[in-house]
């Protein structure tokens, strides 16, 4: 199984800043990753990844940028915590609910 090995922010915006100067130097819009990978030791799959998610992040490409998706992933997790509160909740409703009911009359 492979690991994930976590590359500093500082690797990642250098190699970008390559991709990008390698394929502004050679009139292109794609490549450049499999060169300036192995000169830098990193996946060509994850230097792809870097440079997608810079474009989206810059407005040159469409998507979500890198802080609509932590949005997104809060609003989720809040969605989540809330829908089971309402679920806790609707629970112990029903249950003193039930609980009013046998009680006897006076």
């Amino acid at each position: 199984m492979p690991t994930n090995k976590p590359y500093p922010k500082e690797l990642r915006e250098q190699a970008v800043a390559l991709v990008l100067e390698w394929r502004r130097e050679r009139n292109r819009t794609d490549g450049g990753l499999n060169e300036i990978g192995e000169k830098l030791g990193v996946h060509p799959e994850s230097l792809r990844n870097w440079v997608k998610r810079h474009q989206v992040d810059a407005g040159e490409r469409p998507g979500l940028t890198t802080d609509e998706r932590a949005r997104m992933k809060e609003l989720e997790r809040e969605n989540r915590d809330l829908k089971r509160s309402n679920e806790i909740l609707r629970r112990a409703s029903a249950y003193f609910a039930q609980a009013e009911l046998d009680r006897p009359w006076k």
